[in-house]
């Protein structure tokens, strides 16, 4: 196990990089560059102005070098203004003894934001935070309603209640976040039906989570995913019923209950694991329709607010933040699907 967690993890390492390397060639390519120094001056700098200004921030620099400053890995660039030294680590005025070489990722340091003038690595935790407890109030709602929805349509095919159950997963899944929650602010939120039962904005939930400013957000997303993994819950409990060891046990007469929680409940969770773990890349970077609509500014806003203010070093931070949800959630997919399937682990 343990030399199957650190090939993954060099794997993992590799993946990242690559895709990382990728992200910052196609968020550096000049026109988004020039765009840039056009939003930090103004609209009708003439290209002279606008290559001064890229030269003074080390945007000119070849690809690679440029990548490895970022990282961290190769010393931060340096220039003379004005008869002073001004570098990437450190601003006008530092003493020399004070100048660090390097200032990338790996330092610590993700750049500044500049749209919201403020450091990268700040904004990112505080809006991750923000919706990792989203995230945690979704799964604590989600996972087990629809596990036990695939359990209970899965025990008996064909039945009135796997019919009932199959068409609520269906309906829900199929029914996209900006509808429901729509419908749920007009029901529950608004004066037109008189149920002011929750707030229609989650705002004051990123202060203080209450049931009244939280429950909405939360249900949506919910019912959304909900329905996948009940989906398929349901089949892979369906295919477990019908294994020649659950119908020698149900010949010798073992209680239905028994062989439901005993024997097959756990070869069927086998495969919804691995969904339930593909959860946690889509609540982090799919949940920005909600946020939206629900006025919660999380990661998913912080996505938006990045890519469509052109705001590069925070774009970046938000990329390797996914990749990196992305991996870690699929290295423990893979463990887990290592400890609920015993012929893995010996294969």
């Amino acid at each position: 196990m343990v030399l199957f967690i650190l090939r993954r993890l060099g794997v993992m390492v590799l993946t990242a990089l690559c895709l990382t390397f990728v992200v910052f060639w196609l968020t550096n390519l000049y026109p988004n560059l020039e765009k840039l120094a056009k939003t930090q001056g103004n609209f009708r700098m003439s290209d002279e102005a606008v290559e001064s200004y890229l030269g003074k921030n080390g945007y000119l620099q070849p690809m690679p070098v440029k990548f490895g400053q970022w990282l961290g890995v190769l010393p931060g660039w340096t220039l003379e203004d004005e008869g002073e030294t001004v570098g990437k680590c450190f601003a006008k005025g530092t003493p020399e003894v004070e100048r660090p070489q390097f200032c990338g990722v790996l330092q610590g340091d993700w750049g500044q934001s500049t749209v919201f003038k403020d450091d990268v690595g700040t904004i990112v935790a505080t809006r991750l935070g923000l919706t990792g407890k989203l995230m945690f109030f979704v799964m604590l709602v989600m996972v087990p309603m629809a596990l036990i929805i695939g359990v209970l349509a899965g025990m008996r095919e064909g039945s009135k209640l796997d019919r009932s159950l199959s068409t609520f997963s269906i309906a829900s899944t199929a029914t996209p976040e900006y509808v429901s929650g729509v419908i749920f602010i007009a029901i529950f939120a608004s004066s037109a039906f008189g149920l002011k039962w929750f707030k229609g904005s989650a705002t004051s939930a990123m202060e203080n989570v209450t049931f009244e400013n939280f429950t909405l957000p939360v249900i949506t997303i919910a019912l959304y995913g909900m329905g996948y993994i009940a989906r398929m819950t349901r089949a892979s409990m369906t295919e477990v019923m019908t294994a020649q060891y659950i119908r020698t046990a149900r010949l010798k007469g073992v209680k239905f209950s028994d062989i439901v929680l005993k024997h097959a409940l756990r070869n069927a969770l086998i495969a919804p694991f691995t969904v339930i773990m593909l959860q946690f890349p889509w609540l982090l970077n799919g949940v920005v329709i909600v946020e939206t609509l629900f006025n919660y500014k999380g990661f998913g806003w912080l996505l938006v607010q990045a890519a469509s203010n052109n705001d590069i070093e925070l774009l970046l931070a938000v990329s390797v933040v996914s990749v990196i949800v992305v991996l870690v959630t699929q290295l423990i997919s893979d463990i887990g699907y290592v400890y609920l399937n015993p012929r893995i682990r010996i294969a």
